[in-house]
């Protein structure tokens, strides 16, 4: 559903944009947006919507439409409660309530919250402006806060202006969004206490200095990790926030299952499940340690570094699975693009409303949703179990070859050995595997033997 505006006011208030299928209302000083951005943006007002941010925005929908869809956080038929705790002008709350399938929208209750009051105030008229296709009307539900919160509904989105701690805390959510500028640091124990017996936690960590382990200070400070800055920065940083969140958590008598971690560009977005139980999270050690550097420029996890170690290791860092096979297995591009893009009906809708949008934007968008699950089915089984990581740079040194094979290539060879590979989702050429080291090695020598020959 969309309602057309007055253009005097259109023009004032900014321009159109559509992130996924949902319309966005840009300020004025803000440039449209490029498809498929790398790196952060630069923030132009309360209004600011960062497109670098699109693909994880996109897959948090993918992941609560499969959540109601299949019944893994909640029963069959049970609301689920879902909570952007730091919302700004609340692009994935509005996602959340447009791409989401219609036949689950009335389970879904949203709570959107940002100490923003501009961000706020565009966030209610763009929803109101621009509605979902699908009406909810949702009471807010007394019983569940300890203390009526000050807010509003609006059209299906609970919004509140409060202290990000006070919001986290004030009820018993199943689904929370942690997405702040910069360290997540200081909202994680506030959103761990917040969450209901069995919950999904989503955060995001722009501070890819800090957990690469680049700014080793401030990594020790907000952290308490140690860093080396190489082929590995990136599954470190990943593995360094999922500690602090399984630590945090095992404090708080819970413990964590990760569904879906990445390093995507330049923030760390890790997705698990919170479960609550004392004997679990007493044994949090058991998926905590170290990862330390072999000389041959392999790896190997310890639970702690020996001191004649300590200097080629990083930690202490999550070792343990990252990802749910069976949830992210599900994350196809196909499934991104009949989620999250329009019908031809609902553009033509849009277009009458002022967006501005081609042939071109058409094609560049759906890439873009593509972009952001590529390669996340194929390495789910991996990633969800030990595995080893490569980066295809780093194959050449490693197998005295002097040039690195063709991926796609090395990956069937590893297979018609008897092992399983996958490209791991990063802007890096990084890929995982089963194989032990000398299987990769010599299929390497081999392959770049035979293509000599």
């Amino acid at each position: 559903m969309v309602m057309a505006d007055d253009s005097a006011e259109a023009e004032s208030a900014g321009h159109l944009w559509m992130e996924g299928k949902t319309l966005v209302h840009l300020q004025a000083d803000q440039k449209r947006p490029t498809h498929m951005p790398r790196g952060p943006a630069k923030r132009t007002g309360p209004g600011f919507l960062n497109p670098a941010m699109a693909p994880a925005r996109t897959r948090s929908v993918l992941l609560l439409a499969d959540a109601l869809e299949h019944d893994w956080l909640v029963k069959p038929g049970h609301d689920l409660r879902a909570l952007d705790a730091l919302c700004a002008t609340g692009v994935r709350v509005r996602r959340w309530r447009n791409e989401v399938q219609d036949e689950h929208q009335q389970r879904l209750r949203i709570s959107a919250n940002d100490l923003d009051e501009a961000a706020l105030e565009r966030l209610k008229a763009t929803h109101e402006r621009y509605p979902p296709k699908t009406t909810v009307n949702h009471a807010l539900e007394d019983d569940r806060y300890e203390r009526l919160p000050s807010g509003t509904m609006e059209n299906g989105i609970f919004v509140m202006q409060n202290d990000a701690r006070i919001s986290l805390m004030e009820a018993a959510y199943q689904w929370v969004d942690l997405d702040p500028f910069g360290s997540p640091v200081n909202f994680l124990d506030a959103a761990v206490q917040g969450l209901s017996r069995i919950a999904f936690l989503e955060v995001t960590a722009t501070d890819t200095a800090a957990l690469t382990g680049s700014s080793a200070s401030s990594q020790q400070r907000r952290y308490g990790a140690k860093g080396i800055v190489d082929s590995y920065a990136h599954d470190d940083a990943v593995r360094v926030l999922l500690g602090l969140i399984a630590t945090t958590a095992a404090r708080h008598d819970r413990f964590i299952e990760p569904v879906l971690s990445l390093f995507d560009g330049h923030h760390v977005r890790v997705s698990v499940k919170v479960r609550r139980s004392r004997d679990e999270a007493s044994d949090v050690l058991s998926s905590m340690g170290w990862r330390v550097r072999e000389h041959d420029g392999t790896y190997r996890f310890v639970r702690h570094p020996d001191a004649e170690h300590l200097e080629r290791a990083s930690g202490p860092m999550w070792i343990g699975p990252l990802w749910d096979a069976e949830i992210a297995g599900r994350m196809t591009e196909e499934r991104a693009l009949m989620t999250c893009f329009p019908s031809e009906e609902t553009l033509d809708a849009y277009r009458a409303a002022g967006l501005e949008w081609s042939e071109a934007d058409t094609e560049y968008a759906q890439r873009e949703l593509r972009r952001s699950v590529r390669y996340i089915a194929e390495a789910a089984d991996l990633m969800s179990r030990d595995h080893s990581l490569y980066h295809m740079d780093d194959l050449p040194n490693m197998a005295g070859t002097g040039q690195a094979p063709k991926m796609e290539a090395l990956f069937e060879a590893i297979k018609a050995a008897g092992h399983a590979a996958a490209r791991l989702p990063d802007i890096d050429p990084f890929f995982i595997t089963d194989a032990p080291h000398d299987v990769v090695m010599s299929t390497t020598r081999a392959m770049l033997k035979h293509s000599t020959e």
